[in-house]
């Protein structure tokens, strides 16, 4: 299995370090217009491969060394600065997209390649990039609320002293400010949220929900003002994701992908089936009028921006 990752910058740094983890892939290469970078990278990785899976890893500054890829992962463009939103990226990281998606398809084959995005912000990206390359609508697919979902899961975790493996929960609608917290589905060991409490004699009352709300949407800002970027939750995102898909395992993820067309086109995450063949199914989730309607929204959000690239 040959992976490429597009743009080798903190985020794509941290994807590669994951990726290798996998233990299900023989071949990375890294892309990235700073060959310096990149051959630096690669010989980092090389190393450390060395205490773990035989891994073969390559730096190119021609994109016809990610010839053969099976999956490409982009992850070039500007990240989240502090004070920035992911919409206030738009324009410069439609830009990177566009310039770099007709070279990959140019050197991939388009019956077989999967791309996975991750630049953001991530949905209209996904748009873009299933438009430029013109795969099939599952054969592209942004992390989506991957991220958000897993700190939705953490948050409860802590709060409710179970693994988070025991909860099912999910994140859903646009990965940025308008994502949606969908607690009508949420439950723990196979029980509703509300009958585990009970049992448990937990208080999880609106206002507590409301602030673990507040802590989602707010995560990513508070990890960027801490440190700079977020890097290791993305990582551990893409290589989950990875795994899903190379080893056909069909589990039910919060991804990104284009459902619609023409001017009702839009990519938000909701939970969907993913397998060798990308996306193959989408899940409709319980939702209460509340939530179905801040769904709605979020998806008129990533529409709009979609429409207003420049």
């Amino acid at each position: 299995m040959k992976i490429s990752i597009i743009g080798i910058g903190s985020v794509g740094s941290a994807v590669a370090t994951a990726v290798k983890n996998t233990g299900v892939v023989h071949e990375i290469v890294l892309f990235d217009r700073d060959g310096i970078r990149a051959r630096a990278a690669a010989e980092d990785l090389g190393h450390a491969a060395s205490f773990g899976f035989d891994v073969k890893i390559s730096a190119v500054t021609s994109y016809r060394g990610i010839r053969g890829s099976d999956i490409v992962i982009i992850s070039a463009g500007a990240n989240q600065k502090p004070g920035e939103t992911r919409l206030d990226l738009l324009n410069k990281n439609a830009a990177v997209i566009s310039d770099i998606i007709p070279k990959v398809m140019n050197n991939v084959d388009a019956k077989k390649v999967k791309i996975i995005v991750v630049t953001n912000p991530l949905d209209v990206m996904v748009m873009l990039t299933q438009k430029l390359s013109k795969l099939p609508a599952g054969r592209v697919i942004g992390t989506g609320t991957m991220l958000d979902s897993a700190r939705l899961r953490t948050i409860l975790s802590r709060h409710l002293s179970v693994s988070t493996k025991s909860i099912c929960a999910h994140v859903i609608g646009e990965h940025g400010d308008s994502s949606v917290v969908n607690w009508s589905s949420v439950n723990v060991a196979g029980l509703q949220l509300d009958d585990f409490c009970r049992q448990m004699k937990i208080s999880l009352p609106a206002t507590t929900r409301n602030t673990i709300v507040h802590r989602v949407h707010n995560a990513a800002y508070e990890i960027i003002q801490g440190r700079g970027a977020t890097w290791d939750g993305i990582g551990a995102a893409v290589s989950d994701l990875l795994r899903c898909i190379i080893n056909d395992e069909k589990r039910v993820l919060t991804v990104s992908c284009v459902e619609g067309t023409d001017k009702n086109m839009v990519a938000v995450s909701l939970p969907r089936i993913v397998g060798k063949e990308g996306v193959v199914a989408t899940v409709k989730p319980k939702l209460s009028s509340e939530e179905s309607s801040a769904l709605r929204h979020s998806s008129k959000i990533v529409r709009k921006s979609y429409d207003g690239i420049n």
